[in-house]
């Protein structure tokens, strides 16, 4: 029972993780020094994806899972819980790199549009 209840923590872990590299920039807005936390951890999501690695966390949660006498998936977490809500046919290697430049664009976008917030604050400031 406690290691499917670790199998799920490590779940929940890795979805909160995503959703970081993915939208994690914008806590740049009240956070400036999350910039240290999260570049590392974009450039982590773009590399296991483009690289076509499985997470160390897909890795661990499987052998909770198994520890649990549950099977784990041979797969990736993307390609186990992600996949086949967005894309049922399943992952491809072509896939996992538009994976990762949505990734990446969102980020830049994300960056962008924080750096000219801040360049307009700054400027407003100067003015006054």
């Amino acid at each position: 029972m406690l290691f499917r209840i670790a199998a799920d923590l490590v779940l929940a872990l890795h979805l909160a993780f995503i959703a970081f590299v993915v939208l994690g920039g914008l806590l740049m807005m009240r956070y400036r020094w999350m910039v240290f936390i999260h570049i590392p951890a974009a450039i982590w999501g773009a590399f296991v994806e483009i690289s076509g690695r499985i997470c160390p966390l897909t890795i661990w949660e499987n052998h909770l899972r198994r520890s649990a006498g549950e099977s784990g998936y041979a797969d990736s977490f993307v390609e186990h819980y992600l996949m086949p809500i967005i894309y049922p046919t399943g992952l491809t290697r072509s896939l996992q790199f538009w994976i990762a430049v949505f990734v990446v664009a969102a980020n830049v976008v994300i960056y962008g549009w924080l750096v000219y917030r801040l360049r307009q604050s700054r400027t407003r400031q100067i003015s006054e």
